[in-house]
């Protein structure tokens, strides 16, 4: 069936709200919305519209969710089906193969990145022969057997399994548990390799989909500024990546690696044994909010501070408290280097933008009566694109400074 046709559940956006939708922005607030016309259930398709009868774009509705509609489709002939679905993957499959051309079966890869490759909801993540997939969205969750199908038939994986998002049951109405739903159970720990590097990925009950795949350009990056035999702290240390790569690409001499999580920290010690550097590490569990403060008192310095905390703000009224963490950690972190050092100060909060990030950066600076100067300021790896279309996709800041 093509157009929209008379029987199509439609959704009228008010006067002066459309712009964003018909410049290609896929999410639709409850507060845009004119009116609904028709019989509309969770998950159905519906014909998006201006309040002067314009179409916009087909979209996928959640009365539940803050977003009500996710658009997919500004082709009033291309509605939301298989075709489209696979068309979609095709295109994010096809922007990955210059990034893994030495792809085997120790690859990790982001495949598919959400409203970046434009499937807002959906996120798939390769570890060697296995699929992780994670789904944002209850509309998506309803075309999940769908999406399983062409994922098996366009990348024959080994198995496929289920991981959910912390909040997005209760935000999306879900009712999704982690689970294998196609093919074989991977094990407890995948093994793969990364920029050289070989890790433990704990698929199962690890963070996110159990590696932060985001990070890896940026563990690189900053080894070409960290001096030979350097004293590094990796806050927030999860696995060890920065960890790792400080001591493996920066030969650093030493690095205390500290989290909260005791698993983390065990897959972090597993990983420096696996190549072999575990005699330059120690590691701490500790409420790393609190404990830089003991780091402070102990009277320890470090030539390299690198802080990648959790996500800190993930409603608008949580940002304040959000800068005021970042501003706390970043100070205390500027504290550790009383002689200057490098700073790799990170967070992945979409809500916090970079002007947001470089003025407490600033106001770091005036208080610590330091100067901080940005080498760089980077984002996400290139498998995690970034949408002219949707700017909430440049969600990663990571900024390399050097402190004097």
């Amino acid at each position: 069936m093509s157009g929209s046709d008379p029987v199509s559940p439609r959704v009228i956006i008010k006067p002066k709200r459309a712009l964003p939708f018909f410049s290609h922005h896929p999410w639709v607030f409850g507060g845009a919305i004119m009116r609904l016309e028709g019989i509309i259930q969770p998950g159905d398709e519906v014909a998006v519209y201006s309040h002067d009868e314009k179409f916009i774009a087909w979209g996928l509705f959640n009365p539940h969710s803050q977003i009500r509609v996710r658009l997919f489709s500004w082709d009033e002939n291309v509605r939301i089906d298989r075709d489209l679905l696979s068309q979609k993957f095709d295109s994010a499959f096809r922007v990955r193969i210059p990034m893994f051309r030495e792809a085997d079966n120790e690859t990790a890869a982001r495949l598919v990145f959400s409203e970046g490759d434009g499937f807002s909801g959906l996120v798939v993540d390769q570890f060697g022969e296995w699929l992780l997939v994670q789904v944002t969205s209850l509309a998506v969750a309803t075309r999940i057997e769908l999406i399983l199908d062409l994922l098996e038939e366009k990348l024959n994986p080994r198995g496929i399994y289920l991981r959910t998002e912390k909040g997005m049951n209760e935000h999306e109405q879900l009712e999704m548990q982690d689970s294998l739903v196609r093919g074989e159970a991977p094990p407890e720990k995948i093994l793969i390799k990364d920029d050289g590097i070989r890790y433990e990925v704990d698929v199962l009950e690890g963070q996110k989909t159990g590696f932060y795949l985001d990070q890896r350009s940026n563990r690189r990056a900053f080894t070409n500024y960290l001096p030979p035999n350097a004293k590094v702290l990796d806050a927030f240390c999860y696995s060890g990546g920065f960890g790792l790569a400080a001591a493996i690409h920066g030969n650093a001499s030493s690095v205390l690696a500290a989290d909260t999580s005791e698993s983390a920290l065990q897959l972090a010690k597993a990983n420096a044994e696996l190549n072999g550097v575990a005699d330059k590490f120690e590691f701490r569990q500790v409420d790393v909010f609190d404990d830089l403060g003991t780091l402070i008192d102990e009277g320890q310095t470090f030539d390299a501070v690198i802080l990648d905390p959790p996500k800190l703000a993930r409603t608008r009224r949580g940002l304040d408290r959000a800068m005021k963490g970042y501003f706390s950690l970043n100070s205390r972190a500027l504290d550790l280097m009383p002689n200057g050092g490098l700073l790799v100060t990170c967070s992945c909060s979409g809500l916090v933008t970079r002007h947001d990030f470089e003025d407490m950066l600033s106001q770091v600076a005036t208080r610590n009566k330091r100067s901080i100067r940005i080498l760089e300021a980077r984002g996400q790896a290139a498998d995690h694109p970034v949408s002219t279309w949707c700017s909430e996709t440049n969600y990663l800041k990571c900024y390399i400074c050097w402190v004097d």
